[in-house]
């Protein structure tokens, strides 16, 4: 079984655990404490103190987002319906974002007025 060694805060873990799931991937999830000195569990299973880190199911460690997006696309096949699960997680980020900030709803509402003037 994969284990991932993350936290929910790091945009790194973030983009790994939706790499998995476009892979359609089963994983065990590993919290990390969010300061370093506090990761004695993770430095001593696989001898990093940095996030995120992928456990092998050969027990082989990877260390970090890029290596490990890596990894993954070397090692596993992607399915046909990845580019639909990457849609649907954009299409939820874009809305949460919309949802949390204002703002960028009205600038996307000014921006498709301006689309419609210049069209016109």
């Amino acid at each position: 079984m994969l284990e991932l060694f993350q936290t929910e805060w790091c945009p790194a873990s973030r983009r790994v655990r939706q790499r998995m799931t476009e892979l359609g991937l089963d994983y065990i999830n590993r919290q990390v404490p969010v300061e370093r000195d506090q990761r004695t569990t993770l430095l001593c299973e696989t001898g990093a103190d940095t996030i995120p880190v992928l456990r092998l199911e050969d027990r082989s460690i990877v260390i970090g987002e890029q290596a490990i997006l890596a990894a993954l696309d070397r090692l596993f096949a992607e399915p046909p319906e990845a580019a639909e699960q990457r849609d649907k997680a954009a299409t939820a980020r874009r809305r949460a974002l919309e949802r949390d900030c204002p703002c960028l709803e009205a600038a996307a509402g000014a921006d498709r007025v301006a689309a419609t003037r210049d069209a016109a």
